[in-house]
């Protein structure tokens, strides 16, 4: 099969508008925890979340261009022009059938959706719905935004699997391009649910932490006194190219992918299995798919949404796989600090990830103060501070409700 590396990045998230930023503030452990600005937050039990600071749609769309918009596309296409010029791609001189758009998002225009049935709602039930409804609300509709922008034709299509939809969009582009379907891929996800359906829904499922008056350590993944989630909003884009493409063309190879794999737990709705069986064999798969062995792993950016069995369960699965490796090897959860962008979260992990290889540094697990007894506590969880070590090989994570499981596996680029 054809190899596939990363020429391109783009980060939108909570904690930095940029690439730059953002690796900035995971390398120093900064949380993106705000009190909620975008609505009244007076009745919900949750009043945070890692909102993006500073975004102004008008400084990236005309107004035009906002009105047939929902945040999560407009998000989709920031992170996209800041992947391709990051890339250095002509796109006068590249073969655009050759270049597909495969993006995940788990939820797609909820505040589309929610700002207008509740506009007919409150109305005297005459049905007065924006010709842009169904456009700007549907899941796909950002990777379809992405293709016509830039004339791109090859394949292009929507992942949705939860917060494992934007590595499963990834999954997909790496294999397309080992099928010789396409050359290029822009792939990553993108999401905006901070709006009183994203935190209410999330509320009801008693999945979110409600520390309202410790927000800004609410997200402590592995920690004993973690009680939940911190919802974030943002996106993550990935120029996926084929090895031999990139070479000829003089890109820049952040890092190889050579391996993935997806599961299920065929457990529960939304609780993970409690032995973390589809974890365990998600990651067991994707290294195999790499034609590695565990003891090749030096990092593992892990699912980490500081849920009370999340954790666990994802650290068992670690155990099973690893053995006594698990002790030597670097874990970190970055949700800690960006909160979890549902279905975007394996976009922005998975630059993380290449970070982590690129600079020989692992970001942190901030928030954390309380050792949790039913995790061991010799994994070294990378706990409040960036850890500087040789990555050669680093794995990626997510998991989503209805039990979705997606790993890939990234491998430091070959000079």
């Amino acid at each position: 099969m054809r190899r596939v590396v990363v020429t391109g990045l783009g980060a939108l998230t909570p904690i930095g508008n940029n690439l730059r930023e953002y690796w900035d503030g995971l390398e120093k452990g900064v949380s993106g925890a705000v009190m909620i600005t975008r609505f009244n937050t007076e009745k919900f039990k949750t009043k945070f979340a890692c909102e993006l600071k500073g975004y102004n749609s008008a400084d990236f769309f005309d107004r035009k261009e906002v009105n047939k918009l929902d945040l999560y596309s407009q998000y989709a296409l920031v992170v996209t022009d800041e992947a391709i010029k990051d890339s250095g791609l002509d796109l006068v001189k590249t073969d655009k059938s050759r270049i597909g758009v495969i993006w995940g998002s788990g939820i797609g225009g909820l505040d589309t959706f929610y700002n207008s049935i509740k506009q007919h709602v409150l109305g005297d039930g005459t049905p007065r719905f924006s010709p842009f409804f169904i456009p700007k609300m549907i899941a796909d509709i950002a990777a379809g935004t992405i293709s016509i922008r830039y004339g791109f034709t090859g394949p292009n299509f929507a992942t949705v699997s939860a917060c494992a939809s934007s590595t499963n969009a990834l999954i997909d582009a790496i294999n397309y391009i080992r099928w010789g379907k396409a050359d290029i891929f822009i792939s990553g996800g993108s999401e905006a649910c901070i709006n009183e359906p994203g935190i209410g829904g999330f509320n009801a499922t008693m999945a979110l932490s409600t520390k309202n008056s410790e927000y800004q350590t609410a997200s402590r993944p592995f920690d004993k006194t973690r009680d939940g989630f911190v919802l974030g909003e943002g996106a993550g884009a990935l120029i996926v190219e084929e090895y031999e493409h990139a070479k000829a063309r003089g890109a820049k190879i952040y890092a190889e992918l050579v391996g993935t794999a997806m599961t299920a737990d065929a457990y529960h709705v939304t609780a993970p299995h409690p032995e973390g069986l589809g974890a365990r064999n998600v990651m067991k798969f994707a290294i195999e798919d790499a034609g590695l062995a565990p003891a090749d792993v030096d990092y593992i950016n892990v699912h980490g949404t500081s849920t009370p069995l999340g954790d666990i369960a994802e650290a068992k699965a670690i155990l099973d796989i690893f053995g006594e490796h698990a002790f030597s090897l670097n874990i970190s959860a970055t949700k800690s600090m960006t909160g979890h962008l549902l279905g975007a979260a394996g976009a922005i992990e998975a630059i993380a990830a290449i970070f982590s290889i690129v600079n020989d540094t692992i970001p942190p697990t901030i928030n954390f103060s309380v050792p949790d007894p039913e995790i061991d506590q010799r994994l070294n969880l990378t706990f409040n501070k960036a850890q500087k070590r040789k990555v050669n090989v680093a794995i990626s994570n997510t998991f989503g409700f209805g039990g979705h499981n997606a790993s890939v596996v990234l491998k430091k680029a070959e000079v």
